[in-house]
């Protein structure tokens, strides 16, 4: 029975049971070298996208490999199905996949560079979120409104990478303006005391007020302070909730814009 060939094709029943076969247990060991190989990648050091890349890159070419091993088994001529494959590739290739390799090349080299690793605040190529995934074709972006953007490689790795995160500590830059009129000095001091007073502020470098701009309706003053990357926002939060509070108690006014509108009279023209 299982010499018999299937009706309407050459294939015996024999080969196609063992086809199955192959193909069963092939894609079991696939999956198991390629977790192997991310978690051996990760203990020698690789990058977790990096080693993403390389097992997805590893992964294809050993489907593509079980693809032609379930073929011969089936009775088909690999090597005439390579050189067939070979040609559409190319044929491919020279009409409409420029795009896809350049987005794989970017992936590889964006993996190698390390510009940025998975849980990453970036900006890059316009958009702005947390590094999720770095894909064979593309960068997967993750918003605060919990948007996913795919950007494609090609354009990650051909623009500027703004990383937030890479760096263990931050400066905080809080604008604030006074009243004209007001001491600066007064204000400057009074403004420093307070950051200084601030948990998870960093002594060094020391944190720094100055004085920026004659606004339109106040002097603008800006406050630099220093901060671990995990502790940025509630530290800047502090910093301007503190400063409101102790300026009041001090008298010091952050005015709010003014506009004086100045009404003159003109004498009736008489007939």
């Amino acid at each position: 029975m299982l010499s018999r060939t299937i009706p309407l094709t050459s294939i015996k029943v024999e080969s196609l049971l063992w086809a199955i076969v192959i193909a069963v247990v092939g894609y079991v060991i696939i999956k198991t070298v390629i977790q192997v190989l991310r978690s051996s990648l990760t203990r020698i050091g690789v990058p977790e996208l990096a080693a993403g890349v390389l097992a997805r890159l590893v992964e294809v070419l050993l489907y593509a490999a079980l693809v032609l091993a379930v073929a011969a088994t089936l009775g088909y001529n690999t090597g005439s199905l390579v050189l067939g494959l070979s040609a559409i590739i190319g044929l491919v290739l020279g009409f409409g996949l420029q795009d896809t390799i350049n987005n794989l090349a970017a992936g590889v080299w964006l993996a190698a560079s390390r510009a940025f690793s998975k849980g990453d605040v970036v900006e890059v190529a316009g958009y702005k979120g947390v590094v999720e995934d770095v894909g064979i074709l593309s960068t997967v972006l993750k918003t605060p409104e919990n948007n996913v953007i795919m950007v494609p490689n090609k354009s990650v790795w051909g623009s500027a990478i703004v990383n937030y995160t890479k760096m263990p500590v931050k400066r905080i830059s809080v604008d604030v303006g006074v009243a004209y009129g007001t001491d600066l000095d007064k204000a400057v001091k009074t403004a420093l005391d307070v950051i200084r007073s601030i948990e998870g502020v960093l002594s060094d470098p020391e944190p720094q007020v100055i004085v920026t701009e004659l606004a339109d309706s106040s002097v603008n003053l800006q406050l630099r302070a220093w901060a671990r990357r995990e502790d940025y926002w509630a530290v800047r939060e502090a910093i301007i909730k503190a400063v409101y509070r102790r300026f009041n108690e001090e008298g010091i006014e952050i005015p709010f814009p003014q506009l004086d509108v100045h009404v003159r009279e003109f004498p009736r023209k008489t007939r």
